[in-house]
C-alpha cells in the first residue's frame, strides 16, 4: 500500500522520529515521508511511534491508499528531496 505519514512532534523528539522513519519511507519535505509499504512494516512502525512521540504534545497523520497510481501529486517549485529510500 501507498502510505503519506506527515507529523507535528515537539522539536525534542522531531530528529528521532524523523530517523526512525527514513528507515521505511522518503523523507520528501519537513515533517513528510511517502512510500510503499506492507501491512506489517505500517503495524510496526505505528507501533514504534507509539513508543517515541507523547500522545498529549504530538500528533501523527498517516494517510493509506491501495496503490500510489490514485495519487496525484504535483509539486510547485523544486522536490526538496530526491526520492530514494535509505536504508
Amino acid at each position: 500500500m501507498y502510505v503519506i505519514v506527515v507529523y507535528d512532534i515537539e522539536e525534542k523528539r522531531v530528529s528521532k522520529v524523523c530517523k526512525f522513519l527514513r528507515l521505511y519511507l522518503n523523507w520528501i519535505q519537513n515533517s513528510v515521508f511517502e512510500g510503499n509499504l506492507t501491512e506489517s512494516e505500517l503495524k510496526k512502525i505505528k507501533k514504534e511511534l507509539k513508543k517515541i512521540i507523547h500522545k498529549d504534545y504530538d500528533s501523527i497523520l498517516i494517510f493509506r491508499m491501495k496503490d500510489k497510481r490514485y495519487v496525484d501529486k504535483e509539486v510547485i517549485g523544486i522536490e526538496k528531496v530526491e526520492l530514494t529510500r535509505i536504508f
